[in-house]
């Protein structure tokens, strides 16, 4: 069953002699619980892809469903309370909540969603991501490995329909970042998460069960 489709999205940005074709119809699928790759070089339009797929801006044309739901028929608000239920988030820059701990920025989208914590699922996920001793800690005492494995760990927690990540691996060194996307697919795979990640590293693209490659805002190989 496809979680995630498609139809013919377009973005432009600019006019005239200045318009740039971000997105030129972006037609694709991902099924349940696949592990998909998009790759592309800077100005692909992979980042404006990932972006038109967690509702963070809205396409000129086309439409996205994320299980079975046309997001882009939302409000804002409905949408924004959509993204928090539905959509999980894996940024290159992490962004936590310097200010609360480990279990605090985990459980953060839960509690602002109104709801209790699945406090056996979500220890399940400290336990797979080896966070079960940081827990107290400030995400300024953490390295960057441990800062994005409580970004995953966050992304779960709310258990999404999708987990969109976002140059995961871009702040971190080639070993970390074998190591946390090592994580990512196992997380993946054990709680029965659909991943899509956007990166420019063949290595990282390599790990995904399938690779779509985007250029000049069409996909041209993968779809």
């Amino acid at each position: 069953m496809a979680i995630l489709e498609t139809y013919n999205l377009k973005k432009i940005y600019g006019s005239g002699e200045n318009e740039v074709h971000a997105l030129d119809g972006v037609s694709l699928e991902v099924e349940q619980g696949e592990f998909v790759s998009i790759v592309g070089t800077s100005g692909s339009g992979k980042s404006t892809l990932l972006h038109m797929l967690g509702g963070l801006d809205r396409p000129d044309d086309g439409d996205v469903f994320v299980d079975g739901k046309d997001i882009f028929s939302l409000g804002d608000e409905e949408l924004t309370i959509f993204r928090r239920r539905k959509i999980g988030f894996v940024f290159q820059n992490y962004n936590l909540v310097p200010s609360l701990n480990v279990y605090e920025n985990i459980v953060l989208p839960i509690q602002l969603d109104g709801r209790e914590p699945d406090k056996k699922y979500i220890d399940s996920i400290i336990e797979t991501l080896g966070l079960t001793e940081k827990l107290d800690n400030l995400p300024n005492n953490l390295s960057g490995g441990q800062q994005q494995r409580v970004a995953i760990a966050r992304a779960l927690a709310a258990k999404p329909a999708i987990i969109l990540a976002d140059e995961p691996t871009g702040n971190l060194d080639s070993k970390t970042s074998q190591d946390v996307m090592g994580l990512l697919k196992i997380t993946g795979e054990r709680f029965s998460q659909t991943i899509v990640m956007i990166t420019h590293n063949e290595e990282i693209a390599q790990m995904a069960d399938r690779i779509i490659r985007i250029e000049d805002g069409k996909i041209v190989s993968g779809k």
